[in-house]
């Protein structure tokens, strides 16, 4: 019985640490609580088995993502029509799947132990931490939300980011919080190692943050983005189209003396053939009399292939587009149609997909620069975001996070942005619909951002930069490659372990 109530408490603990995760991410900002919660889940696995592992993993991955994207809720009960107990019943299961990325690390550690406590807390648990998220990253499509290094953008570890990019970030906070609990768990022998380590990683971080790989080129630019704050349900009705567009326009004439106007995701509700010459022809030539450029998402129709593009158009470039890489499963297209439509046909997805861009684009010139481009949900891949440099001077980023209404996935969307900057040491443009728009420094900073749910401008200073930082050049793969490295030694050290007997 007290074997039971054992794991009960465990269990319980685990999902309230899980739980915790959360409030280091924005809107909440609490850094250090992350640390706090790996250092408890570290120590509830360190004597568990496989089986009781992967239940901690899977109760702390239940409180980690119950509590960080509750949001997808939203989604499909206001904009799907699903009535909210089928909405909630599809949330939790998308929950209990992404636990199952934490559970199944925890199983992988409890057949690594090395009998030796600094090399589970030190080595095998960030590492097997790091790679869970990174696989996480891209299997399926990939879901990067609640990524730990994010957690840290306004802690001395984030001047890693420039470094290793946010997947070493957050094997840096696993490591912090495997220093943590091995000082917890093993006293006297890590009283000073672990407190010393502790120091000497966040002490690195800081004097980072005052290091840059990368150059101011040109003079500044004035850059406005426009928050139209159309409500999605009026957004793609045929009577609301000219209104959405007129609305755009005449919060943006208040703006010519910028030098770049954004506008965000789609917010010229058309395909652009469709307002090519009545709408978007005579305000370029408005812009062009006043020396601005107007960056916009706009829908486009390939006629001649039926193909559907998210898009984004540089008026300084009419014609040339930024196709969206990386879609949205079950928002912007659904997989495997021909036998999902029947079943899921009461998810919001769209009756046709749309059509993913290629990697290779070639960049779209703004005011002269060559810009780094991405569309919503993009800007949670660093990965993919690098290949538009060091050529990018600096990085647009448009969104329509309506989608979300009043939760936590905006705020944590723009702390995804700014991990952009930091990793990539590039000024980020940033325009939402409802917000939130920001002006992002090269080191992650927020210059300027709107309200939530005003129809708002705001408008601050550009700095275009050249060069290119070691994540910009590396990207990931150092940090697989090492947290890979280290299990691999562990594994091998185990083995031989066993047949020595």
């Amino acid at each position: 019985m007290l074997i039971r109530a054992g794991k009960v408490w465990k269990g319980l603990a685990a999902l309230s640490a899980g739980a915790t995760v959360v409030l280091g991410f924005a809107p909440f900002g609490g850094f250090p609580l992350p640390l706090a919660a790996l250092a408890v889940l570290a120590i509830l696995l360190s004597g568990a088995g496989r089986r009781d592992a992967f239940l901690l993993g899977w109760l702390f991955g239940i409180g980690q993502f119950g509590a960080g994207i509750s949001w997808v809720y939203v989604s499909i009960y206001l904009y799907g029509d699903a009535g909210l107990l089928l909405s909630l019943a599809v949330m939790l299961l998308f929950v209990l799947f992404l636990a199952l990325y934490p559970a199944l690390m925890a199983v992988g550690i409890a057949g690594m132990r090395t009998g030796s406590a600094g090399g589970y807390y030190l080595a095998a648990f960030p590492a097997a931490w790091t790679l869970s998220e990174w696989v996480r990253s891209w299997l399926f499509t990939g879901f990067p939300w609640l990524n730990l290094g994010y957690s840290q953008i306004d802690s001395p570890l984030a001047g890693y980011a420039a470094l290793i990019g946010v997947y070493g970030v957050g094997w840096l906070t696993a490591l912090s919080a495997g220093l943590l609990a091995w000082w917890f768990s093993v006293g006297r022998r890590a009283r000073f190692t672990a407190p010393a380590g502790f120091l000497l990683l966040w002490t690195g971080g800081f004097a980072l943050t005052h290091y840059h790989w990368t150059e101011a080129t040109g003079e500044p630019l004035v850059a406005t983005l426009v928050q139209g704050n159309i409500p999605q349900e009026l957004k793609w009705q045929p009577e609301q189209q000219r209104a959405t567009m007129d609305r755009y326009t005449e919060l943006s004439r208040e703006h010519f003396d910028s030098d770049i106007i954004v506008w965000p995701e789609t917010a010229i509700p058309a395909f652009y053939d469709q307002v090519e010459d009545d709408f978007l022809a005579p305000l370029h030539q408005e812009l062009a009399r006043h020396d601005v450029s107007l960056v916009t998402g706009i829908p486009v129709l390939d006629r001649t292939h039926w193909n559907y593009y998210n898009s984004v158009i540089s008026l300084d470039q009419p014609g040339r587009f930024y196709y969206k890489v990386h879609l949205v499963p079950f928002g912007e297209y659904l997989p495997l149609r021909d036998w999902l439509a029947g079943v899921l046909g009461f998810l919001p997805v769209p009756r046709a997909d749309f059509t993913a861009g290629s990697l290779q684009q070639p960049l779209l010139e703004v005011a002269g620069y060559p810009v780094g481009i991405s569309i919503c949900y993009e800007i949670a891949f660093g990965e993919q975001l690098i290949h538009a440099l060091p050529a990018a001077a600096f990085l647009i980023n448009v969104s329509n996070d309506a989608w979300f209404g009043d939760s936590l996935a905006p705020h944590q969307h723009l702390e995804m942005a700014r991990m952009r900057a930091r990793e990539t040491e590039r000024y980020l443009l940033r325009a939402t619909n409802t917000g939130i728009s920001a002006l992002i420094d090269a080191d992650g900073r927020l210059l300027v951002r709107s309200r939530q749910f005003e129809t708002q401008t705001i408008t601050g200073e550009v700095q275009p930069r050249s060069g290119a930082t070691p994540y910009v050049r590396w990207g990931n793969r150092p940090v697989v490659i090492l947290c890979l490295g280290v299990l691999l030694l562990l594994w091998r050290y185990r083995a031989r372990r066993i047949q020595r007997g």
